[in-house]
C-alpha cells in the first residue's frame, strides 16, 4: 500500500514538473547565450586561428619552387685566342635552363615564432570582442524576465481588484433594493468593473508577448502557465564593487596583442640563414663552353640581412606604444563610466528601498479609510462614487507596493550586470 502511495505521488510531482515548468533569471542567461545565432562565431574563431597556426607552421617546411626560360641573347662569350689545329666552337645564341631549387629555412629570426604567436593573441582579441557583445545579451534578458514578473503581480492585483469590486457591486445592489442607493451608483460599479476587466486583458496580451519574446531569447517554448523564479531581493546585500566584465579583459587581449607585434619587428631586423639545393638542365649547364644540353646541381648555403626595415624600425614601435596608450585611455574611460553608472544604481537602490518602508503603512491605511468609507455609504452619508475613489486609491497603493519590489529587483540586476558579480 505505501508502495502504490508512493508511486501516484511521484507521478504526480513528475506531472506537475512538466506542466508548471520553472525558469530562474541564471536560466535564461545561459539559455539565451547558448541560442544567440552569434555564438556560432566562437567556433569560426577557433578555426581561423588553427588555419593561420597550420599555414605558419609551414614556414619550417622545405620550399620548392621551379623555374625555366629561353633567351636569345645578340653576343656569346669567346676565347680570345686562338690555337694551331685546335677549333674553339663557342655556344649557341640561344640558351635553354631549367633549374628546381629546394630552400630549407635554418633560422629565420623568430620571424614565425612570433606569427604564431600574433595568431593567438588576434584570436584571444576576437574572442574578448565576441564575450562582450554576448555579455550584452544578459541586459535584454533583464528586461524581458522583470517585465513579465511585473505583469504577473499586476494580473494577481487586478483578480483582487476584479473581487473587491464584485462585493462592492453586491453591496451596492442591496444598497438600491432598500433604497440607500441608486441605479446611477450600481452603474458606476459596473464602469469600474469593465474598465478593470479591460486592464486585465491588456495585461495578459502584454504578459503573452513578453513570454513569446523570452522563449525565442532562450530558444525553448515556454508555456503559459510556466513560472518564472522571482528572485530575492535579499542579494542586495551582497552587492560587490569590483568590476569583472568582459570589456577588461578585451583591453587587456588588444594590449598583449600589441606586445606581441612589437616582437615580429625586431625579428624582421635579424638576419636569415638557409640551406638549398639546385638541380637543373640546361644548354650551356654549368660548363659555358660546352654546347650541349647537360644536368648539373648546385649546393650551398645563404645568409641575408636586410637593413632596410630598420629606417622605420623606431617609428612602428612608437606607433604600438600609441595604440597602447590608447587603449589605456578606453580602458580607464570605461571604468570611470561604469563606476559612475554603479553609483546611479546603487542609489536607485537605496531610493527604493526607503520608499517600500512605508508602502505596508500606506495600503494599511487606505485599507481602513475604504472600510471607513463602505460603513458611511451603508449609513448614507458618503456617495459611492467616493467609495469607489478610495477602492481605487487602495488598488493604487498596492500597485506602487508591487512597482517598488520589482524596481528594485530590476536595479539590483541592472547593478550586478555593470559589475558582472
Amino acid at each position: 500500500m505505501k508502495k502504490v502511495a508512493f508511486i501516484i505521488t511521484l507521478a504526480f510531482i513528475c506531472t506537475h514538473t512538466s506542466i508548471y515548468g520553472q525558469l530562474s533569471i541564471e536560466d535564461c542567461y545561459k539559455k539565451a547565450q547558448t541560442n544567440y545565432p552569434l555564438v556560432k562565431q566562437y567556433g569560426l574563431i577557433e578555426q581561423s586561428k588553427d588555419y593561420n597556426l597550420s599555414n605558419a607552421d609551414k614556414g619550417y617546411l622545405p620550399q620548392v619552387s621551379f623555374s625555366a626560360k629561353a633567351t636569345y641573347q645578340s653576343a656569346i662569350t669567346k676565347l680570345p685566342i686562338t690555337l694551331p689545329n685546335v677549333s674553339i666552337k663557342g655556344v649557341n645564341k640561344d640558351q635553354y635552363q631549367s633549374v628546381v631549387e629546394v630552400n630549407q629555412n635554418v633560422w629565420d629570426g623568430g620571424i614565425i615564432r612570433n606569427q604564431k604567436k600574433i595568431t593567438e593573441a588576434s584570436s584571444a582579441v576576437d574572442k574578448q570582442k565576441l564575450d562582450v557583445d554576448m555579455y550584452a545579451i544578459n541586459d535584454r534578458v533583464n528586461q524581458i524576465f522583470f517585465g513579465i514578473l511585473l505583469l504577473d503581480e499586476q494580473i494577481k492585483q487586478n483578480v483582487l481588484l476584479q473581487d473587491e469590486l464584485k462585493r462592492s457591486y453586491n453591496q451596492v445592489s442591496s444598497y438600491v433594493t432598500n433604497g440607500i442607493a441608486n441605479q446611477a451608483d450600481l452603474d458606476a460599479v459596473k464602469v469600474n468593473q469593465l474598465s478593470t476587466a479591460q486592464r486585465k486583458v491588456e495585461l495578459e496580451a502584454t504578459r503573452k508577448a513578453y513570454m513569446e519574446m523570452l522563449a525565442a531569447m532562450i530558444g525553448e517554448p515556454i508555456k503559459e502557465n510556466d513560472h518564472l523564479i522571482k528572485p530575492s531581493t535579499a542579494e542586495s546585500s551582497s552587492l560587490q564593487t569590483t568590476i569583472n566584465r568582459p570589456e577588461l579583459q578585451l583591453f587587456e587581449a588588444q594590449n598583449k596583442l600589441f606586445e606581441t607585434q612589437k616582437s615580429i619587428i625586431d625579428a624582421k631586423n635579424m638576419p636569415k640563414l638557409g640551406v638549398f639545393v639546385q638541380g637543373g638542365y640546361g644548354n650551356p649547364g654549368l660548363n659555358m663552353l660546352k654546347n650541349e644540353f647537360t644536368p648539373y646541381y648546385i649546393a650551398g648555403a645563404r645568409l641575408t640581412w636586410n637593413f632596410g626595415s630598420l629606417y622605420t624600425k623606431k617609428d612602428d614601435k612608437k606607433l604600438l606604444d600609441n595604440n597602447q596608450q590608447n587603449i589605456a585611455v578606453q580602458k580607464e574611460t570605461f571604468l570611470f563610466n561604469t563606476n559612475l553608472k554603479m553609483t546611479q544604481q546603487s542609489n536607485e537602490i537605496d531610493k527604493i528601498k526607503q520608499l517600500m518602508r512605508d508602502d505596508d503603512e500606506i495600503i494599511r491605511l487606505r485599507t481602513n479609510i475604504k472600510k471607513a468609507s463602505e460603513v458611511k455609504v451603508e449609513h448614507g452619508t458618503l456617495s459611492v462614487t467616493d467609495l469607489l475613489r478610495d477602492i481605487n486609491s487602495e488598488d493604487q497603493a498596492k500597485q506602487s507596493k508591487v512597482l517598488h519590489e520589482i524596481q528594485l529587483l530590476i536595479s539590483i540586476y541592472n547593478y550586478k550586470n555593470s559589475t558582472n558579480n
